[in-house]
């Protein structure tokens, strides 16, 4: 129990207490004036009836504030449920995009690897052409050295034999 409420309880129980103890008082009547005409009642009693008023329309804004506090609470409650939504639904979107963004990037990628193969691929076999034919005028020469070597040793050995 909370400080308040175990406080207004106590002082409940003190009211109470007072009341039984000095009941014979609290009903005896007396002169009571209403500003506007005297009347014979019993002055205790209509203090008690007073105090019994104010006590119930305590408890009852109490009560008043505590539901107020609670409806507050769930519709507090509600609209940050309804945010999250919204916040994750938001989210959601932007992976959506995210994914579809990559996903045109990587296409891209794939286009220009595939180009840039093709590009190498093609140059490569330009280049083997190319070295192919650089090797086969290498071998063309080199035969044409090889049998002028061969000439010139033949007529030079044949010269020589004659002499």
């Amino acid at each position: 129990m909370r400080l308040p409420s175990l406080l207004l309880l106590v002082a409940l129980i003190l009211v109470l207490t007072f009341a039984v103890a000095n009941w014979s008082v609290i009903i005896a009547p007396t002169s009571v004036s209403l500003l506007v005409a005297d009347v014979q009642a019993p002055l205790g009693l209509i203090m008690l009836g007073i105090i019994l008023a104010v006590t119930a329309l305590f408890l009852a804004f109490a009560v008043y504030l505590q539901t107020r506090t609670l409806l507050d609470s769930r519709r507090h409650s509600r609209e940050m449920h309804e945010q999250r939504e919204l916040a994750d639904k938001a989210e959601s979107s932007r992976f959506t995009e995210l994914r579809g963004f990559l996903e045109v990037e990587l296409s891209k990628l794939r286009e220009q690897v595939a180009e840039s193969r093709t590009s190498v691929i093609g140059r490569v076999e330009q280049a083997e052409k190319g070295l192919h034919t650089t090797i086969e005028q290498s071998g063309n020469s080199l035969s044409a050295y090889i049998g002028e070597l061969e000439d010139r040793l033949q007529s030079g050995a044949g010269g020589r034999g004659q002499s």
